[in-house]
């Protein structure tokens, strides 16, 4: 049975810590095009997608594109599954994305339409999620769907680092039938996704995309990443409410800094850009922690899709100069105790002990304290004790100065024996 709630995140006083000669505070170039590419834009705000809420020039181009539509060769075109012309609001929706795209110039949104079916009919678009395409090894490594964030859009993460190695650089885009396979690959993936959407007014109709910069190869790839730009670009519009990088390198700030003058402000109010080590402080934003995969501050492993939807966690901040105690109360002799903690970026110390009720009884070190290198994953561990008590679940966090962000969760199972304790450490 999942524990209530008598939780108290206990915080140590501030310690003293070591002040740096007072200098005058300059940034320096590459902190000033950091901070010039974090966007200060308001955060896109997606299309309801009720035809009730358009203007009343943007009502009457839905109604100009459909009768464009009905006169042309594509009267009975689909769409991932909806008629275009099928007079519903799944319909609409999907319009509406090819007129946003062309900021409501028929003519010009109805040629991108007229193509994409094209290229949809010549490419098999709507039967590539089912094709086998031998790509086992960058399944859940270079790009894949995981879970959702807070707003329910599905979330695909795509990772290039992977083709930093030659030899699977050259096995992937060796030649030019290579890369259209992997193309291919890259469609199916996103082609899922969609299926995960509603097309629906009111409901979830695009997706976030996060994308992970570390050791990307930006020379080899860069006939690849232009590929799949312009075939997202003229195919997919209005799919993406997000695009979040991460683990970004100084230099792309500097480029952002450069064509950023060039995008429009909906454009740019869809982009979110951090810098390596702000990885799980800028997730967390969009997305709950067990819904963040665990090389990314988060809690979710692939494993735990497979059992249902994931457990609730909560998150929490550890301040510089803090220590944190979870206390997790009321655990019964026998009772079993699993429970999964990260702090993103660690860098601090870990330990778990477990305070039994009864006086004079030991505390026992379920583990002990220890340094938490920046790259590792979240802990998952587990521990039944012989009498009833607390587990006191430890991040300090006095050894420096920079503020975490955390994640917690746990669960109690009770036993009707009891047995000697015992734990499980993974």
């Amino acid at each position: 049975m999942e524990a209530a709630s008598p939780i108290s995140i206990q915080k140590s006083p501030l310690q003293d810590l070591p002040e740096a000669s007072p200098k005058p505070y300059k940034k320096s170039l590459v902190t000033t095009l950091m901070e010039a590419a974090t966007l200060r834009s308001p955060s896109f705000k997606e299309d309801t997608y009720f035809v009730s809420n358009l203007k009343s020039s943007e009502k009457k181009a839905l109604k100009e594109l459909k009768d464009k539509l009905s006169a042309s060769e594509a009267a009975d075109a689909s769409m991932w599954g909806i008629p275009l012309l099928g007079d519903d609001e799944k319909a609409d929706v999907v319009l509406l994305k090819f007129l946003r795209a062309r900021d409501f110039r028929v003519s010009d949104s109805l040629n991108m339409l007229l193509k994409c079916l094209s290229w949809r009919s010549d490419f098999g678009a709507d039967n590539v999620v089912e094709e086998e395409l031998g790509f086992k090894e960058l399944e859940g490594v270079v790009a894949y769907m995981h879970g959702y964030d807070r707003e329910g859009h599905p979330v695909c993460y795509n990772a290039y680092g992977l083709f930093r190695d030659k030899d699977m650089y050259e096995r992937i885009f060796g030649d030019e039938e290579k890369l259209q396979k992997f193309l291919r690959w890259r469609v199916q993936v996103l082609e899922r996704g969609i299926k995960l959407l509603h097309f629906k007014p009111g409901g979830v109709n695009s997706m976030i995309q996060v994308t992970d910069l570390k050791d990307m190869p930006k020379r080899e790839l860069r006939v690849a990443s232009n590929h799949i730009l312009s075939l997202f670009q003229d195919n997919y519009p209005e799919l993406v409410a997000r695009k979040i990088f991460i683990n970004v390198p100084w230099y792309f700030s500097m480029l952002y800094s450069m064509f950023s003058p060039f995008l429009t402000q909906r454009t740019k109010s869809k982009f979110v850009i951090s810098k390596e080590g702000n990885v799980a402080e800028t997730l967390y934003k969009f997305i709950r922690p067990e819904d963040v995969p665990v090389q990314y501050g988060g809690l979710s492993r692939p494993s735990d899709l497979q059992n249902g939807p994931p457990k609730p966690a909560s998150d929490f901040t550890v301040k510089g100069g803090e220590k944190v105690n979870i206390q997790i109360e009321g655990i019964e002799a026998g009772a079993t105790i699993t429970w999964d903690i990260v702090v993103g970026g660690w860098e601090l110390e870990y330990s778990a002990e477990f305070v039994p009720s009864a006086e004079g009884s030991y505390t026992i070190a379920v583990e002990k304290p220890r340094k938490m290198a920046a790259s590792e994953e979240a802990i998952h561990n587990s521990f039944t004790p012989r009498e009833a008590g607390k587990m006191v679940l430890s991040v300090d966090n006095t050894a420096s100065r920079r503020k975490k962000v955390a994640a917690y969760r746990y669960i109690v199972r009770k036993s009707t024996a009891i047995v000697p304790s015992t734990y499980n450490y993974a």
